[in-house]
C-alpha cells in the first residue's frame, strides 16, 4: 500500500509527530468521509496561499501588518524580540505584555549553519532605525538554550548603539516545581535572576 506509506511519512515529517501517531493520523484519514479530507486538503491549500508575513514583525498575519503591529493602543517602543511566531501565542497568552514583537524566524547556530544573515536581524535594525517614536527598549526572548543565548548575546552587542534598553526575560524555576527536580542551568539562571523581595 504504496499510498498509505506515503501518508504516513508525509506526517512524520510534522515536528513532534512520531511512527505511532503518524500511522494514527493515516488510519484517521482512512476512516473519515471523503467532504472531511477535502475541506482539510482545501483549508490546507488556503492557508498556504492567504497567509503571510507581517511586513513590520514577520509574524504570520493575512494582512500586510498583523493585529498587533497595526493596533494603536499597542506600545510600539517596546520590541519583544522571539525566535518563532508560536512564541508571541505564549507571551500573549500571560496577558502581560503591551508592546510589539520582532520574530527572528530562528536562532544563530554555527554548528546548524545558520548565522545572524540567515535570520531576520538585519531587519530588526532596519526597524529601529526607521521607527518614527524610537525604540525604548528591546526584550531579548531568545529561548534559552545555546543557540538563544547566542542568539541573545549578538543581539545585545549589536543594538545597545541603537536602544537605549536592552533587557533578557528572567527564566528559572517554574511556579509549582521542586528544586530538586531542576537540572543544573535551570538553577544557575533562577539564582542569577534572583529579585528583590
Amino acid at each position: 500500500m504504496k499510498s498509505l506509506e506515503k501518508i504516513i511519512s508525509l506526517f512524520r515529517k510534522f515536528p513532534g509527530v512520531g511512527p505511532k501517531q503518524a500511522e494514527r493520523f493515516a488510519m484517521h484519514v482512512l476512516k473519515a468521509d471523503l467532504s472531511e479530507i477535502q475541506e482539510l486538503s482545501k483549508t490546507l491549500g488556503e492557508v498556504k496561499e492567504n497567509i503571510k508575513q507581517c511586513r513590520r514583525c514577520y509574524n504570520f498575519s493575512e494582512q500586510e501588518l498583523c493585529s498587533i503591529c497595526s493596533n494603536t493602543l499597542r506600545n510600539q517602543t517596546l520590541i519583544c524580540v522571539v525566535e518563532q511566531p508560536q512564541d508571541i501565542n505564549a507571551i500573549e497568552k500571560a496577558k502581560i505584555f503591551d508592546g510589539v514583537y520582532h520574530v527572528l524566524h530562528g536562532a544563530i547556530s554555527p554548528l546548524k549553519g545558520r548565522s545572524f544573515s540567515s535570520i531576520k536581524i538585519k531587519e530588526l535594525v532596519e526597524r529601529i532605525e526607521i521607527s518614527p517614536s524610537g525604540v525604548s527598549e528591546i526584550i531579548i526572548a531568545t529561548n534559552p538554550d545555546a543557540d538563544g543565548e547566542t542568539t541573545a548575546i549578538y543581539l545585545k552587542q549589536l543594538l545597545q548603539k541603537y536602544v537605549p534598553k536592552i533587557t533578557r526575560i528572567a527564566y528559572g524555576i517554574p511556579l509549582g516545581g521542586d528544586i530538586d527536580y531542576m537540572d543544573e542551568m535551570t538553577l544557575s539562571y533562577a539564582m542569577r535572576g534572583r529579585t528583590k523581595v
